[in-house]
C-alpha cells in the first residue's frame, strides 16, 4: 500500500485513471477515506489522473497526536503533491474536503487549476456550530459505534436512510476500525474554521455544489460562497442530504465533469 512522507506525516494515497490524463485531487469529507469515492472514480478516472488520499487523522494515513487544522492539511497536500511531482491539479472536495479547497485556493492558487466545493461552508452559523458541538461531545465519549450512529441523521437525508436501511449497518460494521480520538481532533479543526474574509481573494475557477436537503450545511452556505467568490458557478442538487456524493452521485459527477471540461489544463 503506497504511503508518502508529507510535511512530517505518513499519508496513504492511490492513483487512478490514465497516466496522461489531467491531474485531479479528491479531498475527503471529515470522516471519509479513499474508499468513499467509489461512486465518483469510475466516471472521473476515465479521463483524469485521479489522486485519492487520506488526510492526517483519516483512514490508513498516520493519526498523529496534536492539533489539526485546515491550514495544516493544505500544507500536507502541497507536500504530497511535491513528492509525487505534481505541480498543479484540479481540486474536488466534499464537506471538510471542500473547505480544504477554499484554503488551497486562497493560499496556494498556483497549485489549483480549478476548485469544486461540494456541501461545504466558509464558517459555522449557530445551528451548525451546535451540531458540531454535539459531534465533539459524542466523539469524546470514545465509543465509535455510538458516535457513528449519532451523526448519521445529520449526514444522510431521511429518505436515503429509509431507502437504504443496509447503509447504516455497513457504516457501523466499520466502527472497530474507526479512530474516534482522531475524529475528535478533526472536529476541533473544523470548529475553528472561518474563511469568510479570504473568499473575495480566491481567483481560481470555482464550482460550488449544494444539496437541497442538506440539514447540516444548508444551501444558504453555498449561495453565500457563490456571492463571495467572483466568477464562481453554483449548482443545487435536488432530493439529497449532506452526503450528496453518495446519495446522488450521477448528478454530482455530471456537474463536476461539465465544469472541469470548461477549464482544461494547458498542455506543456
Amino acid at each position: 500500500m503506497p504511503h508518502q512522507r508529507a510535511n512530517g506525516v505518513e499519508l496513504y494515497w492511490e492513483l487512478h485513471g490514465p497516466e496522461g490524463g489531467e491531474l485531479l485531487v479528491l479531498n475527503n469529507g471529515v470522516f471519509m477515506t479513499t474508499a468513499s469515492w467509489a461512486f465518483q472514480l469510475p466516471d472521473l478516472a476515465r479521463r483524469y489522473r485521479v489522486l485519492t488520499y487520506d488526510m492526517r487523522g483519516q483512514g490508513r494515513s498516520e493519526h498523529p497526536e496534536g492539533e489539526y487544522s485546515l491550514d495544516l492539511h493544505a500544507d500536507d497536500l502541497v507536500s504530497l503533491m511535491d513528492g509525487l511531482g505534481w505541480r498543479r491539479a484540479h481540486m474536488v472536495g466534499t464537506s471538510y474536503g471542500g473547505e480544504l479547497n477554499l484554503v488551497m485556493g486562497e493560499r496556494f492558487p498556483q497549485r489549483c487549476q480549478t476548485l469544486v466545493v461540494i456541501a461545504s461552508v466558509s464558517h459555522s452559523e449557530p445551528p451548525l456550530a451546535a451540531a458540531i458541538d454535539r459531534w465533539h461531545a459524542a466523539a469524546s465519549e470514545g465509543d465509535a459505534a455510538r458516535f457513528l450512529r449519532a451523526i448519521a441523521p445529520d449526514v444522510y437525508s431521511p429518505a436515503f436512510l429509509a431507502e437504504h436501511p443496509e447503509w447504516l449497518a455497513q457504516v457501523l460494521e466499520r466502527a472497530a476500525a474507526f479512530d474516534v480520538r482522531a475524529a475528535a481532533r478533526l472536529i476541533e479543526s473544523f470548529r475553528r474554521f472561518d474563511r469568510r474574509a479570504a473568499l473575495p481573494a480566491i481567483r481560481v475557477p470555482t464550482c460550488i455544489v449544494s444539496a437541497e436537503r442538506d440539514a447540516l450545511k444548508p444551501s444558504c452556505y453555498g449561495t453565500s460562497l457563490h456571492a463571495a467568490i467572483a466568477g464562481s458557478e453554483f449548482h443545487l442538487v435536488p432530493n439529497a442530504g449532506h452526503a450528496v456524493v453518495l446519495e446522488r452521485p450521477g448528478e454530482v459527477n455530471s456537474i463536476v465533469l461539465g465544469f472541469l471540461s470548461r477549464h482544461p489544463m494547458e498542455k506543456p
